[in-house]
């Protein structure tokens, strides 16, 4: 097993970036070496600036940014021969054929493995004689993921790579980035607006939102504390305000409480005052994102 100088493939303290229209508002996350995160966020939240600075593509206004080790964009250059990056809108040569990307970037990287590339070649279903302007969007994207997977870096940092793929192609996206992880010395941030990618394959979580982290932890312990709680409250019983609860939805006699907290002395409460707990429902990552973002404007509005 390698030893690193730090546990960390990525680490952001504080760091803030400042545009007309958008702000990076002091950002810090951390994500540990042999583990993937899922940074979700709807388009515009700021993923793709969070990980162009995380790139030294973009300079950050204030805070501090490191990412295996190196202080970024000091440090750039040599982090990034151990960095493979793929965002959806990456750009490959149309005119040249898959195979001569191969051999460039066999000829830049000595960790290449050209085993590994062929395998890749015929899980994805590309042949190395294929011209880029030919493939479809799903091919391009696997074609791009092959170029950085084969080059066996410690960190892998993806920008949307699963929008606009069809199922199938995400399923084998997806397998491949899971069977990356088997060296347990690699890393992934993998950003997305789709939460059903994040949630098969993320081991942390983070969700950020018009510039700010919200919330970030261990993908487990978000699907263990939120729950949703369908209520029925008898005429004249008014329904207490208890902790953990960060939302109510109220239609007559019938209620759904959300919780970010629960325990389940929550039930309990609530039947202690009279309020009738029909049902205690587990919640999807998608609706705990939801629930998450409201949450949070509501609590920067008021």
């Amino acid at each position: 097993m390698k030893e690193y100088a730090t546990d960390a493939a990525i680490e952001m303290h504080g760091v803030s970036k400042h545009y007309r229209y958008f702000t990076l508002d002091n950002i810090s996350l951390k994500l540990p070496r042999g583990q993937i995160m899922g940074l979700i966020g709807a388009n515009g939240a700021g993923k793709s600036t969070t990980i162009r600075i995380l790139m030294g593509l973009v300079h950050h206004d204030s805070g501090h940014v490191q990412v295996l080790g190196h202080n970024m964009p000091a440090q750039q250059v040599a982090a990034k021969w151990n960095i493979g990056f793929v965002s959806e809108d990456m750009r490959l040569y149309d005119s040249m054929t898959l195979g001569w990307h191969i051999d460039f970037i066999r000829s830049i990287y000595p960790n290449w493995d050209a085993a590994y590339a062929q395998q890749l070649l015929k899980r994805f279903g590309l042949r190395s004689e294929q011209k880029m302007k030919g493939l479809s969007h799903g091919q391009r994207v696997k074609a791009a993921l092959l170029l950085v997977l084969a080059r066996k870096p410690e960190l892998l940092v993806l920008d949307e790579p699963t929008t606009g793929l069809d199922p199938v192609a995400r399923h084998e996206v997806l397998r491949e980035l899971t069977n990356v992880m088997a060296d347990e010395g690699r890393s992934i941030l993998f950003s997305s607006h789709n939460t059903q990618d994040v949630e098969q394959i993320s081991d942390q979580i983070t969700f950020i939102d018009r510039g700010r982290i919200i919330d970030s932890m261990d993908k487990e312990r978000y699907l263990d504390r939120w729950r949703r709680l369908r209520l029925e409250v008898p005429r004249g019983v008014d329904l207490p305000a208890l902790p953990g609860i960060i939302g109510i939805r109220r239609d007559g006699s019938l209620a759904v409480a959300t919780s970010n907290a629960f325990e389940p002395e929550l039930a309990s409460a609530y039947e202690s005052t009279g309020v009738h707990v029909r049902r205690v429902e587990n919640m999807t990552l998608e609706e705990i994102f939801i629930a998450n973002v409201e949450h949070s404007r509501d609590e920067v509005e008021a």
